[in-house]
């Protein structure tokens, strides 16, 4: 499996003309391009503003298989299908990170957003900025990331089949990803840095079934070994320091996400883990501001739901704005 290659918009620096936007979108997921192409049909102006790759978190996975449509594809080409498509609706995209949005500062009530140290205005803004997952902070970490290092059991699972695999973290994912793995992996050890898995006993009773699953607790990952491709893993013990090295073709890391809301605060409500607190409608408290993704509290984070938000989120957009008579 190899790394996806970043994704460059082309062709398009130095476009962008219009001095205020219908609708501003912060992030190039699956929900910030869904939420283009719905708000561009909606014959909307649109700006997407994204600060790393275009096609977020799935860019990383090598083989999908749960895209409706797709009988399996890679993530980087399901995201660059999107973004030619969201080009050919007459979007706008630029890659800047976006650190402040302001409402109200315009005469029309709309919203100044600072990306780079660029100013841009907005009548209306949807965040979709979504949630990156944690990382172990170990050495050459991002680039084993689809090079032996996931973070998804259902997308990337099947080609450890009948090989050695690791999972890290106690929580209910992490007990999930390895039920998940034990299916067809040769071997599943799941390490907890705590004494004891903090997830379901109902979900650790099924993990306790299943032969090929090793569970070990008070032990932190401390190393990565393999140079094109992880080979293995080094596993400390709390206690006393004492390393085992363990050979796996196959790391998940499951110990959490971290939604990317610090720079709205402002304007979002966070709950206690900084997610969006927004309903099903994508609707913040803020009139104009909308969420959509893996940033907003929701139960279920998957490229399908994420897009499905993008959507609704586009469409609550354009009926603020019909209402406001403005276009």
């Amino acid at each position: 499996m190899e790394s996806p290659p970043h994704m460059y918009i082309r062709g398009r620096p130095g476009e962008r003309k219009l001095t205020m936007y219908d609708i501003m979108i912060i992030g190039g997921g699956p929900a910030g391009l869904t939420a283009a192409l719905y708000a561009r049909r909606a014959n909307k102006t649109v700006l997407i503003l994204e600060k790393e790759t275009f096609g977020g978190q799935i860019t990383f996975s090598p083989k999908v298989e749960n895209i409706p449509g797709f009988a399996a594809v890679s993530g980087n080409e399901f995201a660059e299908k999107l973004v030619d498509q969201v080009l050919a609706q007459g979007a706008d995209v630029e890659s800047a990170e976006v650190t402040a949005v302001e409402a109200g500062k315009e005469p029309d009530g709309g919203f100044t957003v600072t990306a780079d140290g660029q100013v841009y205005t907005a009548r209306a803004v949807i965040v979709a900025t979504g949630a990156r997952h944690r990382r172990l902070g170990l050495d050459r970490e991002e680039d084993l990331i689809g090079n032996g290092i996931s973070f998804c059991a259902v997308c990337d699972g099947a080609f450890y089949a009948d090989r050695p695999v690791a999972v890290v973290g106690g929580g209910n994912s992490a007990l999930q990803e390895a039920l998940l793995l034990a299916d067809t992996a040769a071997r599943v050890t799941v390490v907890q840095n705590l004494d004891f898995l903090t997830g379901e006993q109902k979900l650790q009773e099924q993990l306790s079934q299943r032969e090929n699953v090793e569970v070990i607790t008070g032990h932190v990952v401390d190393a990565l070994f393999g140079e094109d491709a992880l080979t293995g893993i080094r596993i400390r013990r709390v206690s006393d320091g004492v390393t085992t090295d363990l050979s796996v073709d196959g790391l998940f890391v499951a110990v959490g996400l971290v939604p990317q809301n610090t720079a709205f605060a402002n304007i979002l409500t966070l709950d206690q883990w900084g997610y969006a607190e927004a309903d099903e409608s994508c609707t913040t408290s803020v009139p104009g501001v909308f969420v959509a993704g893996d940033c907003r509290r929701k139960r279920i984070r998957q490229v399908t739901t994420a897009a499905a938000d993008g959507a609704v989120a586009a469409l609550a957009a354009c009926d603020y704005l019909d209402q406001k008579g403005q276009s």
